[in-house]
């Protein structure tokens, strides 16, 4: 499979290095220095399209890569208010969208863990719920997109959380996520419940980011066999 990789910092080149451990050949590798060779890349010189940029490109670089009818993966998180846009462009070209706010297969798993938790939390409201993420300095975006995945997890079953909160809220109806950034930490998230007796406590802590690295490029093998916006749970059926 011939992939292009749409970012190249540290987490492109170790998707470089798992997509061509698998046999796959990177066919090119844009970056801040040559963002505008983008529109080179086309269905007859690309299989997929991996893209790990910033918020503020990331809508961009998608719209073009599913016009040049390139299969396209996607965990730039924080564009998602055009979110239908993307959704409704992927259709029009009978093209294939898979986006994650993390790729790594334990944390789609401990997203799973986390409904199952909230669906039983939700009968014993002596318990607040509160959320930490942690992550490296160059983060630019807080809370992370696997923050905000987990919290509308919650509120969706846990009905007296309607809204989250960066940091601090006098809303009891808020759910508070605190994002912290120290060093090189690729990533932790914790979800805690506590009472005035007791807490409950769960948490994924990823160790580098191999994790996120390989589910993208599995991601990318599952895109070019199939149509539609893609996510986790098709490709894992978790």
């Amino acid at each position: 499979m011939k992939i292009l990789l749409v970012g190249y910092g540290k987490m492109g080149k170790i998707i470089e290095r798992i997509a061509q451990e698998r046999g796959h050949e990177v066919v090119g590798r844009i970056t801040s220095k040559n963002g505008d060779t983008l529109s080179q890349y086309n269905a007859s010189n690309t299989d997929a399209a991996i893209e790990f940029t910033r918020p503020e490109i990331g809508y961009n670089n998608i719209k073009i890569l599913l016009q040049n009818n390139i299969p396209t993966v996607s965990g730039t998180t924080g564009w998602l208010e055009h979110w239908d846009e993307i959704k409704e462009l992927t259709a029009n070209t009978n093209g294939a969208f898979f986006y994650a706010s993390n790729f790594s297969i334990g944390v789609n798993i401990f997203f799973k863990v986390n409904k199952i938790l909230a669906s039983i939390m939700k009968n014993f409201p002596a318990y607040d719920v509160k959320m930490e993420e942690i992550h490296h300095i160059h983060k630019l975006d807080a809370p992370s997109g696997t923050a905000i995945t987990l919290a509308e997890d919650i509120m969706e079953i846990v009905t007296t959380k309607t809204d989250w909160a960066l940091g601090k809220s006098n809303k009891k109806s808020d759910l508070i996520i605190e994002a912290i950034r120290e060093k090189e930490v690729p990533g932790t998230h914790i979800i805690d419940y506590s009472s005035t007796i007791d807490s409950i406590e769960i948490k994924h802590e990823a160790h580098n980011r191999e994790g996120f690295a390989l589910g993208s490029v599995l991601a990318a093998e599952f895109a070019t066999q199939n149509k539609g916006t893609l996510s986790m749970d098709d490709m894992l059926k978790i």
